[in-house]
């Protein structure tokens, strides 16, 4: 089955986008800071800053790989079971 290529939160198949907005929430919920800047990547890649951390997300409107998505909450400090 080929969503089992893909990391899932919720059960749902997660793109950029829905990453982005997860963290948001995540954030918001600790009152912390979040922006994301689109123009501090390559191509259609962007920069998500949390706090002091950051990682860079790929084309918001594509499917993010399970290994993928484990690196990108590293790089910002969040634990999996808390996202």
């Amino acid at each position: 089955m080929r969503t089992n290529m893909y990391a899932t939160i919720l059960g749902r198949i997660v793109t950029g986008r829905q990453f982005i907005s997860r963290v948001r929430k995540w954030a918001r919920a600790r009152s912390m800071q979040v922006h994301f800047d689109a123009a501090a990547g390559p191509g259609s890649h962007g920069t998500l800053h949390l706090g002091d951390r950051k990682t860079t997300v790929k084309d918001r409107k594509k499917e993010i790989g399970k290994g993928l998505l484990a690196k990108m909450l590293d790089d910002l400090g969040i634990a999996r079971n808390e996202f």
